[in-house]
């Protein structure tokens, strides 16, 4: 790849990265309403892990150690295990999809609190600045939101969504960075099969709905998010501070509130809107040394 190619995919992987992310919580909320949540999660991984063992396939690369696999095993649990399983649970438990990307997009200030000490990375002042302003940005879209009830199991999810992505990005970049991605993937993918059948059929009734409406949202995620954004978030982790690539998280729910929007009507008003601009900006200042 040369110097022109390197810097548009530079240029190009966060966009896309976002947009494709984001897509995760509206995909979610369709297939949710025809599966169990941690049912089509194992679907989902399932599917994943034939795609990826037909690459690996082809491509051949060099397999990991014993370590190895078990650290991909711990970053495919946190990364795609509770991250997606909160995620899942909480929009299956009335948490709009807009509203079920702002707790995760609190991401950047822990990632970058964590990434200062455990990771050694310098977290300038214009940076927490930056990540304080996208914090407030986030507050300002979660605006006279319900947090009680129902809604109340929904949160308590996507807090546990917000920790495991977090720690995940965090352990893929210490201890996996060196693993070949189409190695690395499959065994990540393989390990949360194995974790979210388990919770189905501990957990749930299994029902599943094969509606023409799940089948595609099913197929958007397992190829376009488990693959594609997912491959991505790891490029951008081995290429990126971790402050850097957390921050995109705080475009996310701006993002995800917009496609709720226009899909499914959800409430979005000057105030939220106000708040995405501040989430924009706040990206830019964390980024703008970069």
């Amino acid at each position: 790849m040369n110097h022109n190619q390197e810097a548009l995919t530079a240029r190009a992987a966060p966009i896309l990265f976002v947009l494709l992310w984001s897509t995760g919580f509206i995909g979610t909320k369709y297939v949710v309403n025809n599966a169990d949540p941690l049912t089509y999660l194992a679907i989902r991984m399932a599917i994943v892990v034939g795609l990826m063992a037909i690459i690996a396939a082809i491509a051949r690369p060099k397999w990991p150690d014993r370590a190895g696999i078990a650290h991909s095993a711990v970053a495919g649990i946190l990364v795609h295990g509770f991250y997606l399983g909160g995620t899942a649970i909480a929009i299956a438990h009335s948490i709009p999809a807009g509203l079920s990307a702002l707790i995760p997009g609190l991401q950047p200030i822990l990632t970058s609190t964590i990434a200062n000490r455990w990771l050694g990375e310098k977290v300038t002042p214009v940076q927490w600045a930056g990540l304080v302003l996208g914090l407030g940005g986030v507050v300002l879209i979660l605006h006279n939101r319900p947090m009680t009830g129902e809604a109340g199991l929904g949160w308590l999810a996507s807090v546990v969504s917000l920790i495991s992505i977090t720690l995940g990005t965090l352990y893929q970049r210490r201890y996996c960075n060196h693993i070949d991605w189409r190695a690395g993937n499959l065994v990540q993918y393989l390990s949360v099969t194995i974790f979210f059948a388990i919770g189905a059929f501990l957990f749930e009734d299994r029902v599943v709905h094969w509606t023409r409406e799940f089948v595609l949202a099913l197929a958007w995620l397992a190829v376009a998010l488990s693959i594609g954004s997912i491959g991505l978030l790891y490029w951008l982790i081995r290429h990126a501070a971790a402050t850097s690539v957390a921050s995109l998280f705080y475009l996310v729910p701006a993002v995800t509130a917009l496609m709720a929007y226009l899909l499914f009507g959800e409430k979005l008003d000057a105030i939220a809107i106000a708040g995405m601009a501040l989430c924009a900006a706040a990206v830019f200042v964390v980024n703008r040394r970069s």
